[in-house]
């Protein structure tokens, strides 16, 4: 990968009470060599005796009756423990809601095990405890299950039609939300009266997270003191110890959720699903701990999806290319058991719409659709649908008003000046820089010269193409349990410190950057620093790593308990040093007195005197040198970014070359920007999948066809282009200046790729209105074009 520009955008940030020595520099991850040597402690790494092994019974139906579940067989099996179904779990089930989505959204059956019926193929029915995970499935395989098969409903057309089957009868209805098409006043007049009016339909096809480790977790229920110990790969540890508090009806106080190194969690391993569950009542009902690794198969086909949703969109614009109006209309498949409340995005989605242009008016509508396929969980940039759309949208705007697409994004894109802009929905922009980061883009990739060079390919009888991707989007989105985060930080007695962050780190490098952030204002080097992490029985509460939260949150609340924990250091060490503490300065973990070197103390010194030489200090400094505070972050903080590729098609075969892949982001203040840029690349890897090679495919009844690495593609290190990277740092409205960078790469991407292979195929006449575009669909499509 490699940075090719770095610019200041309209505001540079600044750093207050810190020198840069830390902020801005790319040091090398501090979690790499411990993980690059096999040194890593996972889930499944984790032993505890006594411990029983489980594996699940899954439906491969995807709707029918329950008709029998015989587990005799199981039970005879040597090793085999026990065997539960709904009838011996379900009764045990309390309350099942998310904080995020609070208690009154509307939710999915809380059925832990499918009860009388099942919903979807891989739905589980019944749970086997061995004592190996060996035994657990051969246990599986001789549980007899009869289901009696139904039609299933698969599509959200099929499932809003009047008089379709329910997918959960419960709620009498397949819409999980909706948000109705609301009166705009003067929308319509503005697209009657228009230049140009292009109404297309896009779809986004499903495709699934697939993080390195699967999901897991390690149950351990104490029957005597009523606690429940729990080891989890989860990016949220302190919101599933309140889940499982509210499942088990018993205290927070009475959970404790550790969290190992977590290989990758996309926003899959938020939310425990029902499966989940199921373990920590066995371990309830047994009074022995139980661990659950998911197999790949089973993180495929019953752990959760992403995408596969579809919006139709109009764009009024007028004679010079001006966009005047936008509308929309989103449908989200949601799946059986969607996670938190309807699992729907379409409210981000529609607030976000305009995203980085001047749109007079916006129009929106949407619905969230129950089926019987796997359930949505949320994925790296879950409300993507506001980017993907309007920018391949765009695209064929350009082409039918003869305005090139850079051209065409110029005469609209926000412009600094124009700042704070206030979007038809409400939303305010601040600190954004889209006219920038496009410009920085086009000139990376050369955007005049490509033109050139894909006229001259086009004689040649070559498909080069070009796609623009522009975004803003929100991150370190703050409600609810999502607004705030604690920090602990403590010197301890040799004048190093820790730092105590309610973060449950997925391989977004908190670990580096948070000491990077503490170092920084604290004045000593990061290898003074631990960090802590991923225990709630020692962290403050958190949400946890989702969101492009970190940097946002966990950064601001850094710097300040840093500044906090400074401040008594300064003191304690101006009673040392018998100076006033503003003629103090700190670096490289002593404190001395300005212009006199001689006069100076150690850290470590500082401390002695602050743990054991208390009878020395003043009435008015207490012992110890640490603090506890809460950062609580704005609503949304806004990033952006412009993606550009190019690509070769080759008419022949349908196969797709990246040729180039630039990336200008602002992201502000960047902490680190190697990790910057290593997010970044994630993001795009996973937009490159995506488009071109990950598809999540069921027939037409409901039986998934992908089930292994040998039908759902990834992308490989030979798939991937060299990522060329331009950084944009304006200010933004949190002290430290920084904002997310975690989703913006997979928000972004798809468009880019997409846009540059319909930019190759459009002067054959083919127009693209879907992914995946693999070579399949792209020989299809040459086809319908008379190719």
């Amino acid at each position: 990968m490699t940075a090719v520009a770095d610019a200041a955008g309209p505001a540079a940030p600044s750093l207050a009470g810190a020198a840069g020595r830390w902020m801005g520099q790319s040091v090398p991850r501090k979690e790499d060599p411990r993980l690059l040597a096999g040194r890593g402690r996972y889930l499944d790494d984790i032993v505890v005796p006594g411990m029983l092994h489980a594996a699940f019974v899954r439906s491969d139906v995807a709707r029918g009756r329950i008709v029998r579940v015989d587990s005799e067989a199981a039970l005879a099996l040597p090793g085999v423990r026990a065997v539960f179904t709904a009838a011996d779990l379900n009764p045990l089930v309390h309350e099942t809601w998310w904080s995020m989505a609070g208690k009154d959204a509307v939710y999915a059956p809380k059925f832990c095990l499918a009860e009388g019926d099942v919903r979807f193929v891989g739905d589980p029915v019944a749970i086997v405890l061995a004592d190996s995970r060996y035994i657990a499935e051969d246990g599986v395989d001789l549980v007899e299950l009869e289901v009696e098969a139904d039609d299933p409903v698969l599509d959200v057309d099929a499932a809003r039609a009047e008089g379709t089957a329910l997918v959960h009868p419960e709620l009498g209805t397949n819409v999980a939300s909706t948000i109705p098409k609301a009166d705009v006043p003067g929308l319509q007049e503005i697209f009657d009266a228009a230049a140009t009016v292009v109404s297309e339909t896009f779809v986004q096809h499903r495709y699934l997270p697939v993080p390195m480790e699967t999901r897991g977790l390690l149950a351990q229920w104490d029957p005597f003191s009523q606690e429940l110990d729990l080891w989890a790969a989860t990016q949220s540890a302190h919101e599933l110890r309140a889940f499982f508090s509210r499942l088990l009806g018993i205290p927070e106080s009475r959970v404790r959720v550790r969290t190992p190194d977590v290989g990758g969690g996309f926003g899959q391993k938020v939310f425990a699903l029902r499966d989940e569950w199921a373990v920590v009542l066995a371990s309830k009902l047994l009074g022995v701990p139980v661990k659950f690794v998911e197999d790949r198969r089973e993180n495929l086909i019953a752990a959760s999806s992403a995408r596969d949703d579809r919006m139709s969109m109009d764009v009024a614009v007028d004679a010079d290319g001006t966009f005047l109006a936008f509308r929309a209309e989103l449908v989200e498949n949601v799946g059986a058991y969607p996670f938190a409340g309807s699992g729907s995005a379409a409210a981000l989605v529609g607030m976000c719409l305009p995203g980085p242009y001047t749109v007079p008016a916006i129009g929106f509508s949407g619905d969230a659709v129950f089926t019987n396929t796997t359930g949505r969980a949320p994925y790296r940039g879950p409300f993507l649908m506001e980017t993907v759309v309007p920018e391949q949208i765009v695209d064929v705007v350009a082409r039918r008003t003869g305005i090139d697409p850079l051209e065409l994004r110029r005469r609209n894109v926000i412009q600094s000046s124009q700042l704070p802009y206030q979007l038809p929905t409400g939303l305010v922009y601040t600190g954004v820089t889209p006219a920038e980061t496009l410009e920085q883009a086009a000139e990376l990739i050369d955007y005049d010269g490509f033109r050139a060079q894909q006229e001259a390919a086009r004689a040649e009888g070559r498909l080069l193409g070009i796609g623009i991707s522009l975004c803003v989007e929100p991150s370190a989105i703050a409600f609810g349990a999502l607004s705030t985060e604690g920090a602990v930080l403590k010197m301890e007695g040799t004048g190093t410190f820790n730092l105590v962050l309610g973060s449950s780190s997925t391989g977004m490098s908190v670990e580096t950057t948070m000491r990077q952030v503490a170092a920084e204002y604290l004045g000593c080097h990061i290898d003074q620093i631990t960090v802590t992490q991923g225990d709630t029985a020692m962290t403050p509460y958190g949400a946890g790593t989702q969101g492009s939260r970190s940097a946002v949150l966990y950064g601001n609340v850094t710097r300040e308990v840093s500044m906090e924990v400074r401040e008594k250091i300064l003191r304690i060490a101006a009673h040392m040093l018998e100076a006033s503490p503003d003629d103090l300065d700190i670096a490289d973990g002593r404190v001395g007195v300005k212009g006199v070197p001689q006069a100076a103390v150690t850290f470590e010194q500082v401390a002695t005197m602050a743990y054991q030489g208390t009878a020395m200090l003043p009435p008015d400094l207490r012992a110890g040198v640490e603090a506890y505070t809460r950062f609580t972050a704005p609503m949304m903080t806004f990033v952006n970014a412009c993606h550009i590729c190019t690509v070769e098609v080759d008419p022949d075969t349908g196969q797709v070359a990246i040729l180039r892949y630039v990336v200008s982001e602002d992201c502000g203040q960047m902490i680190n920007p190697k990790v910057v840029e290593g997010q970044v690349a994630g993001g795009v890897v996973q937009g490159i999948g995506g488009v071109l090679y990950e598809s999540f495919v069921y027939d037409d009844v409901g039986n998934p066809l992908t089930g292994s690495f040998v039908d759902y593609l990834l992308p490989t290190a030979a798939e991937v282009p060299d990522i060329e990277y331009g950084h944009i740092q304006s200010g933004t409205t949190n002290a430290l200046n920084v904002k997310g960078v975690g989703e913006g790469g997979a928000v972004a991407s798809p468009p880019a790729i997409f846009n540059a292979v319909a930019d190759a195929l459009a002067p054959l006449g083919v127009e693209l209105r879907g992914t995946p575009l693999g070579p399949r669909q792209i020989l299809d499509a040459l086809e319908a074009a008379g190719h």
